[in-house]
């Protein structure tokens, strides 16, 4: 397993992330998340469709909070084959609560909480922790990324302009 020590920081105090730094270009690895009823999810689940992936720490924290509801709003304004996934380590019990108080529907919420498959996959499993460290990642339809944004401090909000910038760039 790849280790990337001082891969990010959670106040300032480096932590270790497990898992490679994927890079656009580099062909998506495939993952198994669980939705909110407990079914599988994997990458090929969405085949064919743009994907915005969100990697968050917990829903249940303000900016994991702001950036997903952001997120949500931003989607909006897009036509056609983009599906919003936002990938955390909560229980899927807590993302069905999250999502009804918090009213968004434009983002699936996906549980990593089971074998962290995902955050190793995409390397954003911070080890200290076994939370997931904020990225955003756009894969195309092909399943190719096409945009990576390791956030290097848990408590920052992601560019979110830039995303949105390469996720027009992606959708054409």
């Amino acid at each position: 397993m790849v280790e990337r020590a001082n891969g990010v920081t959670v106040d300032g105090n480096p932590m270790t992330l497990l898992g490679p730094e994927l890079q656009a270009g580099d062909k998506a690895p495939d993952f198994s998340v669980l939705a909110n009823d407990f079914s599988e999810v994997t990458l090929a689940s969405s085949r064919g469709k743009i994907r915005l992936i969100l990697s968050v720490g917990s829903l249940d924290t303000g900016i994991c909070d702001a950036e997903t509801k952001r997120f949500n709003e931003e989607i909006a304004h897009f036509a056609g084959n983009i599906e919003v996934l936002c990938i955390s380590c909560d229980l899927p019990f807590a993302q069905v609560r999250w999502c009804g108080d918090s009213q968004v529907d434009m983002v699936k919420t996906l549980s990593d909480h089971r074998d962290v498959n995902f955050g190793l996959a995409y390397g954003t499993l911070v080890k200290e922790a076994r939370l997931l460290s904020r990225a955003v990642f756009i894969v195309d339809a092909n399943d190719i990324i096409r945009y990576v944004q390791y956030v290097p401090e848990v408590a920052q909000h992601p560019d979110y302009d830039d995303a949105m910038a390469a996720l027009r760039r992606v959708a054409g």
